[in-house]
């Protein structure tokens, strides 16, 4: 055990990744010595921050504060804390069943931690963060909360209203980033295209991307988590024209039959997402769309998911990734719906899903062998080089993957690579 040594676990998605990288900033700047997501972790304090979007995430937090919780009774450490989406959600009932945490902080009272240590928030290093990502990207939070209230989702409940940073904080945020060799920024949010509205009730998603753009050193800029009801069609423009805009984008659909839509509250129906697509295709061409699709949700029949699958084989989707609906308390399916689906035809119709996915997959990272392609590498792995496309997020899509013995290449820079072969999601390729 390590004195003054926090050891950090993050759990769930980037935009908690970002807030614990906040902390370890204030942290250390308190003399603390951090380390994140240790496989064997130290430290005498463990600071875990949780998720608490789906039933596996949830079980998944619970089992790491359990486990931590033991590692405290054994002597392993001395002070265990919990932060996050879980804790915001549960927090009263979490006090009572694991009661050998020493303190349950919320999503947005995380830094108060560090008072109760007897440290204070360095105002020097507020908004500045300890980066746990590769140095060459980072992910860039824009807004905090979300104001679509989708039936079956218990974010809004969890991080209350959609709240966007200043713009200019952003951007200086951006500039501090690339001084320190950040080339690349993943941009995050609950709900992307909503950026601005609570300032002065428009979109300003397109002009803060642009502004991105024009900020020296930024060499990549990729868009996550869209929402497809009134898209925000300058955006595309942005895209098209700005060398440094991935041609990527992320935009959960969810469904499709205009019976699932309604159901959903996704206030957007069948035709205005097929013309959705088709205008994302025709405008900025060549771009790669990631999409999340749900099956399985309450009243949800077989004509409806054959409309989804017929959807997935016209759309193409370059990325998709696929999920059954577990119903969520306090959410408005699980108040008013019944989970009528039996989970026998919620995995059937995931897995025929993901079936036809792979199939598309494989075939479009097959049309790339041949093709000149510009990669970042992140690391070198084994006997390769692994890098990745503009099209291809940190974590979760496909890799290229360059024979090390062919040519010494160097983390976070940029080369030129033709494609000599595909499997199902990674691609090959040897430098020109």
């Amino acid at each position: 055990m390590k004195k003054n040594h926090i050891d950090i676990i993050t759990m769930g998605c980037s935009k908690n990744l970002v807030d614990s990288e906040l902390l370890m900033r204030q942290f250390e700047a308190n003399g603390f010595k951090c380390t994140h997501d240790s496989k064997h972790p130290q430290g005498e304090i463990v600071v875990i921050n949780t998720c608490g979007f789906i039933n596996d995430a949830k079980e998944e937090s619970i089992n790491t504060i359990l486990e931590f919780a033991q590692a405290k009774e054994e002597g392993r450490i001395n002070k265990l804390f919990v932060m996050g989406c879980l804790s915001q959600r549960y927090k009263d009932e979490l006090e009572q069943e694991i009661p050998q945490v020493d303190k349950y902080y919320g999503k947005f009272d995380f830094k108060s931690l560090l008072t109760d240590l007897g440290k204070a928030e360095i105002a020097a290093c507020s908004g500045k963060r300890h980066l746990t990502t590769p140095h060459h990207y980072a992910y860039l939070k824009i807004s905090e909360g979300c104001d679509r209230h989708c039936a079956y989702c218990a974010i809004p409940i969890i991080t209350g209203r959609h709240k966007s940073r200043p713009m200019e904080d952003i951007l200086n945020e951006v500039r501090e980033l690339v001084l320190q060799g950040v080339k690349e920024f993943q941009v995050i949010a609950q709900e992307l295209t909503y950026y601005g509205i609570d300032i002065d009730g428009k979109q300003h998603i397109a002009e803060l991307v642009s502004a991105m753009a024009d900020i020296p050193g930024v060499k990549w800029i990729r868009l996550h988590y869209a929402y497809p009801t009134h898209f925000p069609y300058e955006l595309l423009k942005v895209m098209r024209e700005k060398h440094n805009v991935c041609k990527y984008l992320d935009i959960a659909f969810q469904h499709i039959s205009n019976h699932m839509l309604t159901a959903m509250h996704r206030n957007v129906t069948k035709e205005e997402t097929y013309t959705l697509i088709r205008r994302l295709r025709e405008e900025v061409p060549g771009i790669h769309i990631r999409t999340t699709l749900m099956v399985g949700f309450p009243g949800e029949t077989e004509e409806d998911f054959n409309e989804l699958m017929e959807f997935t084989r016209w759309a193409r989707f370059e990325r998709m990734g696929a999920f059954a609906y577990s119903e969520e308390e306090d959410t408005y399916s699980g108040i008013n719906y019944s989970d009528d689906v039996p989970d026998e035809a919620k995995q059937y119709r995931l897995d025929r899903l993901m079936a036809l996915q792979q199939e598309i997959s494989t075939e479009i990272e097959a049309a790339k062998v041949g093709s000149k392609m510009r990669v970042i590498i992140d690391r070198k792995e084994g006997a390769y080089y692994i890098g990745r496309t503009e099209f291809c997020s940190p974590e979760v899509d496909p890799e290229v993957l360059i024979p090390a013995n062919e040519k010494r290449l160097r983390t976070g820079c940029f080369y030129n690579v033709i494609i000599t072969g595909s499997e199902e999601f990674d691609l090959y390729a040897t430098v020109v």
